[in-house]
């Protein structure tokens, strides 16, 4: 077959174009990857080149290019198709590489596979002059990125260290425009009482464990659709790690320990605390995956004869299935036994309606809760003064401890000096947090007594409610251990915390004022 030299000189030469922008936001809310696109056609069209295959990049900074999608899948293309030479078309120098030595590694590349490299703003030349400016202009790329994320670090840790957080998205907050400019943190309408509720939760006891505030943050829509499989169980531990919530941010790589932020916190510093005590605690074992909804006495009531936790179950009759409590222990003369769940429950109720307390009980209770909020608001201003003292003395000692750190030349006593300053700020953040509670916000005390009025007046209301959580923390908070169940007779003298009990000690027997007599009994005259 013979080959006509004009037809060949006819073909045009083909191309391929790589843009590529440093942020994913670019791609969606901006142009920049078709604007760029679209000065390459029109570079490749006055050229008369044929363009085969567009490969697009949003991935940030210089690095490695073949971490860049777009750049592994052009090179892929090229060793697919070893006979053509193609040129490789691409907007800006600054585009292709802003690291010297990948910019050198990537031109080494193409040039084994025999493509040709053009750039709308600089002209390749294959001379020791034009791999000389080459080089020149890449390592100018790379000082302009190097300087900009310097700025950029620069400027996080100014904003940070003013009380600003701005390292991503938070669980249960937003990013709102703040006064001074920039943007801050606030809580979310929607998500924050939700965090909020399970933070608490589990400082409470109302969460055994990561897994359980787990499960709750992904029975609410709005949480869950954030990913594929909603909150997984370690985005809640960090979660519940985060000092965030409760008003203060770690920043290691900015050397930030619990440093005070501006934005409104979810919980107090206190309540964190106990999370992080309960974390390391490990004191709870998981939940157990059959503790269901459907059966909220289970666990908490136990077997009369063996004194051990029931079970519950479903069981299959001739019209349905029907739920049920049991004891399984081995040797238990009631093993097996079942207790219909509406009669097991429905004493429980019963059992329940008997610890409301009177109304002048109830009175009595609120005066004393008021005069230990006075009380404890006096004693709190007092701390706080202390407080402001000592908050000042240790920024003093973490000042000079930074000033050692820059003089310090040896690892071992920088890390020594870093820990002290850890270790103060710990300490730091705590005072302020007493200083912060010297005077009570208006009307926190009525939030504070009408939540545990509520349970002391009416347990029985909030178990009726249906609510499972509401159930469970009832059964903390209205008892001290496990209440005995005989499957014949009914329940036994059931372990009343507390605040119940003595609530209710006199409200079978009020009648209003004590009578001339007093209590003591009559006595005969002598």
């Amino acid at each position: 077959m013979n080959h006509d030299p004009k037809i060949e000189e006819t073909n045009p030469q083909k191309a391929v174009i790589y843009c590529r922008v440093s942020d994913p936001k670019q791609r969606k809310e901006g142009n920049g990857l078709d604007s760029q696109e679209h000065r390459c056609r029109q570079y490749a069209e006055a050229k008369g080149y044929e363009v085969e295959a567009v490969f697009p990049d949003d991935m940030t900074g210089g690095g490695d290019f073949m971490k860049r999608p777009g750049m592994v899948a052009l090179l892929a293309y090229l060793d697919a198709k070893p006979d053509e030479r193609y040129v490789v078309i691409f907007d800006d120098l600054k585009r292709y590489a802003r690291d010297t030595e990948f910019h050198l590694k990537l031109r080494r590349i193409m040039t084994e596979r025999g493509a040709t490299r053009e750039c709308l703003n600089f002209s390749f030349e294959n001379s020791p002059e034009g791999k000389f400016f080459e080089t020149i202009a890449a390592a100018q790329g790379e000082l302009e990125r190097e300087q900009n994320g310097r700025q950029v670090r620069q400027k996080m840790r100014a904003r940070a260290e003013r009380g600003y957080y701005c390292f991503g998205v938070i669980l249960g907050y937003r990013y709102i425009k703040s006064e001074d400019g920039g943007k801050i943190l606030h809580p979310d309408a929607v998500n924050g009482p939700i965090v909020k509720e399970a933070l608490e939760g589990f400082a409470a006891g109302r969460f055994q464990t990561a897994s359980e505030v787990m499960r709750f943050l992904n029975t609410h829509p709005t949480i869950k659709r954030r990913g594929l499989y909603g909150q997984s169980r370690q985005m809640t531990t960090n979660v519940l790690r985060n000092p965030i919530y409760a008003g203060y941010m770690t920043v290691k790589k900015l050397g930030l320990t619990m440093h005070p932020a501006k934005h409104e916190p979810l919980i107090d510093l206190a309540t964190w605390r106990k999370i992080q005590e309960r974390l390391d605690g490990n004191a709870y074992a998981p939940a157990r995956k059959d503790l269901n909804r459907d059966f909220p006495l289970r666990g908490f009531v136990a077997c009369a004869s063996c004194g051990n936790a029931m079970t519950s179950g479903w069981s299959k009759g001739r019209n349905g299935y029907y739920p049920y409590y049991l004891c399984q222990t081995r040797h238990c003369e009631m093993k097996g036994k079942s207790i219909r769940k509406e009669t097991l429950e429905g004493e429980f109720a019963a059992l329940l309606q008997g610890l409301t307390p009177a109304r002048p009980i109830l009175a009595m209770v609120k005066a004393m809760f008021a005069d230990c909020w006075t009380r404890q608001a006096e004693t709190a201003k007092v701390s706080a003064t202390a407080a402001r003292s000592e908050i000042s003395a240790i920024e003093r000692k973490i000042e000079t401890l930074s000033e050692r750190i820059v003089e310090a030349r040896a690892p071992a006593v920088i890390q020594a000096y870093e820990s002290q300053i850890e270790k103060l700020s710990g300490q730091r953040a705590d005072l302020a947090e007493i200083a912060a509670k010297a005077t009570p916000p208006k009307g926190r005390f009525e939030d504070v007594y009408r939540t545990a009025l509520d349970f002391l007046s009416n347990p029985h209301k909030l178990w009726v409610s249906g609510q499972y959580e509401l159930q469970r923390l009832v059964l903390r908070l209205a008892f001290t251990g496990r209440i005995q169940y005989a499957r014949n007779d009914g329940y036994r003298t059931a372990p009343i915390a507390e605040p119940l009990r003595l609530a209710g000690t006199f409200s079978a027997s009020w009648d209003g004022m004590v009578g001339p007599a007093g209590f003591e009994p009559a006595t005969k005259p002598l």
